[in-house]
C-alpha cells in the first residue's frame, strides 16, 4: 500500500504542477492538493516525492533559504503528463484511453 501511495502521490504532484504552468506552485499549494486525495499526507512526504521527481529530471525545485519550496515542471515532466513519452517506473500514471 505504501508503494502505491507514493507512486500515486507523484502523479498527483505532476498533474498539479501541469495545471500551474507556466508559473509553478509553492509546496503549500501542492500539499493541499495532495491532501484532497490523501488527507493524512504530510509536508515531509510531499517534499520527499518532489525530490524524487527532481532526481528524475521531471521538475525543478527552487529551495528558499527561509524554508518554502517552489516547483515547476521541466520539459520531460510536461511530456509525461501529456502522454508524449512513456511513463517511468515509480509513477502511477493511468493508462491512456483515447
Amino acid at each position: 500500500m505504501e508503494k502505491q501511495r507514493r507512486e500515486q502521490l507523484r502523479w498527483i504532484l505532476l498533474l498539479a504542477l501541469n495545471h500551474a504552468r507556466p508559473y509553478g506552485a509553492v509546496e503549500v499549494v501542492l500539499c493541499g492538493t495532495a491532501q484532497g486525495v490523501y488527507p493524512d499526507v504530510t509536508a515531509l512526504e510531499v517534499r520527499r516525492e518532489l525530490s524524487y521527481l527532481e532526481d528524475r529530471k521531471l521538475i525543478e525545485i527552487e529551495r528558499s533559504p527561509s524554508g518554502p519550496w517552489r516547483a515547476e515542471l521541466e520539459r520531460y515532466g510536461v511530456d509525461m503528463v501529456e502522454y508524449n513519452i512513456d511513463c517511468l517506473p515509480g509513477i502511477a500514471r493511468p493508462p491512456k484511453y483515447w
